[in-house]
């Protein structure tokens, strides 16, 4: 159950209407997960500064189960989110940051208990 959240400090005006969808859709192709298992919160006109500065910037916070442990597999999930967001919020990659958490199944809860037990 990846959870994929968004922070940026561009204007809502400036955040393109349905990033939401395809930022879920492009998760789940990037990290090989089911769609109908991906969260995504996008977070626009916050208060932020990236490297110092406060011009346009985002961050991507990355959390999963099984897909994000190691430098390799960030290293292509990165470069692939990079693409992505380059792309959808015309930013340079130097104003991105991408977070990656790796989850055990226990600290996921889901349907009144944990993923470990489901």
């Amino acid at each position: 159950m990846p959870t994929i959240e968004l922070d940026t400090n561009l204007p809502f005006n400036r955040v393109p209407v349905g990033l939401e969808k395809r930022l879920c859709a492009t998760a789940a192709t990037i990290l090989g997960k089911p769609e109908n298992r991906v969260n995504v919160t996008v977070r626009a006109g916050l208060t932020m500064a990236l490297c110092g500065s406060t011009e346009p910037c985002a961050q991507l916070i990355v959390s999963s189960i099984g897909v994000v442990g190691t430098a390799e597999e960030n290293r292509g999930h990165s470069a692939s989110f990079f693409e992505f967001l380059t792309k959808e919020l015309a930013l340079g990659q130097d104003r991105i940051i991408i977070r990656f958490y790796p989850l055990e199944p226990w600290q996921i809860g889901k349907d009144g208990t944990v993923v470990t037990f489901l």
